[in-house]
C-alpha cells in the first residue's frame, strides 16, 4: 500500500476512535437514570425486535462474549427492564424480552438523546450527513464481516 492510503487509514480511524469516544461521552450525560450505553443499546434492540431472543443472540448482535452480555442483562433484569425466562423447548436455554418497564427507559432515553444528536446533525447539515452514511454503513459492513 501505498504512504498516502496508509496516512489516510490512520487519519479516518483516528477521526472515527475521537468521534465515538466523545459521543459516548455526550450520550452518558443526557441518558436518564444513571442508564449505560450498553442498557440503551441492549434496550433499543429488543425494542424493535418483536421476539424474545437468547442471551448469545444477542451477544453476536453486539460482538460481546456471552458472559459481558450476560452482566448487561442481569443488571438490566435487576433494573425490571427485562424478562429472562427459560425456553421451554430448550431447558439449557433463557429467553429475553424487554418489559413495559424496559420500554418505557428506552423511549426515555431516546426522548433524552434525540435532541442532542438532532442538533449535531443540524450543525454539520442534513445534507453532508446523509451523504457520508453509506461510507460509514459500507465500512461497518466490511468490520463486521472480515474477522
Amino acid at each position: 500500500m501505498s504512504e498516502s492510503i496508509n496516512a489516510t487509514a490512520v487519519l479516518l480511524f483516528s477521526e472515527l476512535l475521537t468521534a465515538d469516544q466523545l459521543l459516548r461521552n455526550r450520550l452518558n450525560k443526557v441518558l436518564p437514570n444513571k442508564m449505560e450505553i450498553s442498557h440503551f443499546s441492549v434496550l433499543n434492540h429488543l425494542a424493535r425486535s418483536a421476539d424474545e431472543r437468547t442471551p448469545a443472540q444477542l451477544a453476536r448482535a453486539f460482538h460481546l462474549t456471552r458472559g459481558a452480555m450476560t452482566n448487561t442483562l442481569t443488571r438490566l433484569e435487576t433494573s425490571g427492564y427485562v424478562h429472562i425466562r427459560p425456553d421451554w423447548e430448550d431447558a439449557r436455554r433463557k429467553l429475553v424480552a424487554i418489559s413495559p418497564a424496559g420500554l418505557a427507559a428506552r423511549d426515555a432515553a431516546v426522548a433524552a438523546i434525540t435532541p442532542m444528536i438532532a442538533d449535531l446533525v443540524s450543525d454539520l447539515g442534513d445534507a453532508r450527513v446523509k451523504a457520508v452514511l453509506p461510507v460509514l454503513r459500507e465500512l461497518r459492513l466490511k468490520l463486521e464481516s472480515d474477522p
